[in-house]
């Protein structure tokens, strides 16, 4: 479930020494060896909202070989996460609570000095509750915000370091903020997903999905592991690994499930007011700042870099048992790239490569 930050360097340097090599063309053949190499999932991308090229290779499920669609649903996994920042942006703008209160007003946690800034920005220096989780909980039950909260403080595992002194990737402090959403609003994180963001926009085929409900999605895009003999099966049956079953019913780091068409919605959204002002919209898109002065990189669920060569990228990944996702976006041009792979392929990067390199022509 973490962002490849190594990827935002690799990609500029890609781009800035290569740029003969910029046309359509290479995404068109980096798709096909893609296809060829056994990638399944969905690529889009777009200009000023505009799908320049969508496209569905693979399978929705490879037990049946039935084909990807472009309209498939897939699990966003971290991708998630700008929808929880975004909800307590909202929350800050409705005056529930501003970035710099601390968690210990809002939740009864074992750890104090840490603020929702951190928790937004991945510096609080929470321990994971993944790990704690995978050692204490029974994995028949599947566990939610509170279960997790409960053994955060029943294990009290030490922090990592200081609030503020460095930045570390944090599925706990995503958790804790969809907690904290829930207790200034007065309500389910799940029904604010809905009521402010999906049905706004008109994300018809977004949600944050039980396990039940994805069951029942007929164009649910699964998640595919290959097993011993090197075949491709759902990944929900590597059962005591697949924590998106056991940890089902946690809010805020993951659980999405979206289109890319849907995607593109969001994307497009945030070029406008209808969720939160443009002040808010740009200081989610800044690096946080250390308690030493340096910067990290990763403002409000976005990973940031400020000098691409089509200016200000913002950008993240998913990952999840079976899925890798990605949402790259270049604000100064307005240009999209999105991907979605359910069978946790090694080809995806080279089409994000490909399909910025490509965007340069177009």
């Amino acid at each position: 479930m973490k962002p490849f930050s190594f990827f935002l360097l690799f990609l500029t340097g890609l781009i800035w020494t290569n740029p003969t090599f910029a046309q359509q063309k290479i995404l068109e053949s980096a798709l096909i060896q893609a296809e060829s190499n056994g990638f399944s999932g969905v690529v889009l991308v777009a200009q000023d909202g505009k799908i320049l090229l969508e496209k569905a290779i693979g399978f929705r499920t490879f037990e049946n070989q039935t084909p990807l669609q472009t309209t498939d649903i897939f699990e966003m996994a971290s991708i998630s996460k700008q929808f929880t920042a975004m909800i307590l942006m909202m929350c800050k703008e409705k005056k529930m609570l501003s970035f710099e209160d601390p968690v210990e007003k809002y939740l009864d946690i074992p750890y104090k000095g840490i603020t929702i800034r951190h928790l937004l920005t991945h510096t609080s220096g929470l321990p994971d509750y993944q790990a704690i989780m995978d050692a204490h909980w029974d994995k028949s039950k599947v566990a939610g915000n509170s279960d997790i909260l409960q053994y955060l403080n029943r294990y009290a595992p030490p922090m990592n370091f200081n609030p503020g002194e460095k930045y570390e990737y944090s599925n706990t402090g995503y958790v804790l903020l969809a907690s904290i959403a829930e207790k200034v609003s007065g309500r389910d994180f799940v029904e604010l997903a809905e009521e402010w963001i999906f049905n706004p926009l008109g994300m018809k085929d977004t949600g944050i999905r039980t396990l039940e409900e994805k069951a029942a999605v007929p164009n649910f895009a699964a998640g595919h592991l290959k097993d011993s003999l090197g075949n491709y099966v759902n990944a929900n049956k590597f059962h005591s690994s697949d924590y998106t079953v056991w940890l089902g019913n946690r809010k805020g780091p993951g659980r999405v499930s979206s289109t890319a068409q849907d995607l593109l919605k969001w994307d497009q959204a945030l070029y406008s007011q209808k969720l939160v002002k443009n002040e808010m919209l740009a200081e989610a898109y800044l690096p946080a700042k250390l308690n030493d002065g340096t910067r990290s990189y990763y403002g409000f669920g976005w990973d940031v870099e400020p000098k691409s060569p089509f200016g200000k990228m913002v950008m993240h990944t998913g990952d999840n048992p079976g899925y890798q996702t990605i949402i790259v976006r270049f604000i100064e041009e307005n240009k999209t790239i999105i991907v979605l792979n359910n069978n946790y392929h090694p080809n995806q990067v080279k089409i994000v490569e490909a399909a910025t390199l490509s965007l340069r022509k177009w």
